[in-house]
């Protein structure tokens, strides 16, 4: 099937590469020209594990291709929508901008047999006034919406082997032979497939990131009490997550969640539900965001606090700038956060990553960067955790106390053993532990 994905970010990058694999002729639009040539040698635009070799793959075998005319998908069967949804600039509600303009931009080249499906996390009710628009304009193009559920680091797994397909569609039409068509390899193997209504297509993945969101936020609350009280938050989090109800997964405390899916997500969610005059029923996503934002503010006290009062001119470094590891993402990142907080105060900061160095200068500029991690070390006063890259977690205490001025360490993430870094010299820091 021939297959266009609008939009070649983090999501129609992945998502093009993927249908490529899965045997489809897939031309991917993007108005970055850039972009576009880079993808079009075969080289992905950011760090995903996985994506270079099956860009790689789809080039070489002439069934992935990317432009920047629209036109040149005109004659695609489906036409995938992988634009992205910020948040907007002066409230929380989605920017839909770029959904709007893909929109506008397809309805002249397709034709009307062809089926529009859309990818991208909106608000409830897009779908249905898309395919309106659609309508009003005289096409006989089909919408349906097929949310994605991708995890930056595992997102081409996520897409060739998915743990859900879910079809918003029209009762009646022809979207769900087609998407079968799309889909025929992931679905022999058994994957479940949910074929629902708009409204339920569109809330499926905005209630998914909400529910994950809380339940990170919920840990975190509790890692607040726990260091009121002393207790330690993750022997709770173990104790509590063998409760099939509860489940162990999403409950590690630390400083929170970023990137760009959760933080706008659930902001648009709240906007959303305040639209449709249901604000109360979401009203605890208000609280979810607001301690989420907290175990931020938490790591720059306790770097105070382990620094005898003041972070002036002490050298600091922060482990990690990307909001998770396997990922060049620094978007909404807490590592990022804290180290430009740190620098306001008058820190001297050191920061580092594997992969998010270049992006976070971008947003960043004002912030000292170190690539090497030795160097970054050296000297330090304190050394803050903040994205668990495995090299992060498997660091040799031994070696790090050789090159740092303090043997103070804040683990961001509850992922360092205590003991090993206590036995090692270092005055030892988790959060709710």
């Amino acid at each position: 099937m021939k297959i266009s994905v609008i939009g070649c970010g983090y999501l129609g990058a992945v998502h093009a590469a993927a249908m490529a694999k899965l045997g489809h002729d897939v031309i991917g639009v993007d108005t970055d020209p850039l972009k576009v040539e880079r993808l079009s040698r075969g080289e992905a635009p950011f760090f995903e594990p996985g994506l270079p070799e099956l860009l790689r793959e789809g080039v070489a075998s002439g069934r992935l291709r990317f432009t920047t005319e629209i036109a040149d998908a005109g004659d695609a069967r489906v036409h995938f929508l992988a634009v992205g949804t910020p948040q907007m600039a002066d409230s929380d509600a989605a920017d839909l901008r770029f959904v709007d303009a893909a929109v506008a931009s397809l309805v002249p080249v397709i034709p009307d047999d062809a089926v529009v499906v859309g990818k991208s996390t909106v608000p409830v009710g897009t779908a249905a006034s898309i395919a309106e628009r659609i309508r009003a304009a005289g096409s006989g193009a089909e919408v349906a919406w097929n949310p994605e559920f991708l995890r930056e680091g595992f997102a081409v797994a996520d897409t060739l082997t998915p743990d859900r397909i879910v079809y918003g569609v029209p009762d009646g039409g022809r979207a769900v032979e087609v998407l079968d068509e799309v889909y025929a390899g992931p679905l022999a193997t058994g994957i479940p497939r949910l074929v629902t209504d708009y409204a339920t297509a569109e809330l499926v993945k905005t209630a998914a990131n909400a529910f994950l969101a809380t339940k990170i936020s919920f840990i975190n609350a509790m890692a607040e009490i726990a260091e009121v009280v002393g207790a330690d938050v993750t022997q709770l989090a173990d104790a509590i997550g063998h409760d099939a109800r509860i489940g162990r997964r999403f409950l590690n405390a630390g400083i929170g969640f970023g990137g760009g899916c959760l933080p706008k997500d659930i902001r648009a969610f709240s906007a959303r539900a305040e639209e449709l005059g249901r604000a109360e029923s979401v009203a605890f996503l208000r609280e979810v965001d607001a301690i989420n934002l907290r175990r931020r503010e938490r790591v720059v006290e306790l770097a105070t606090q382990v620094l005898g009062g003041s972070v002036y001119r002490k050298r600091i470094v922060v482990l990690g700038l990307t909001f998770k590891p396997d990922s060049d993402d620094v978007r909404d990142s807490p590592g990022l956060d804290i180290a430009a907080r740190l620098h306001g105060l008058g820190a001297l900061v050191a920061a580092t990553d594997p992969q998010g160095i270049e992006n976070a200068r971008v947003r960043h500029p004002q912030l000292p960067y170190e690539a090497d991690l030795d160097a970054a070390l050296s000297d330090a006063d304190l050394v803050i955790l903040t994205t668990e890259w495995a090299e992060y977690r498997g660091l040799d205490p031994e070696h790090v106390g050789e090159l740092v001025a303090g043997p103070t360490i804040i683990d961001g993430r509850n992922v360092l053993d205590p003991e090993a870094w206590r036995s090692a010299g270092f005055e030892y820091v988790g959060l709710g532990r």
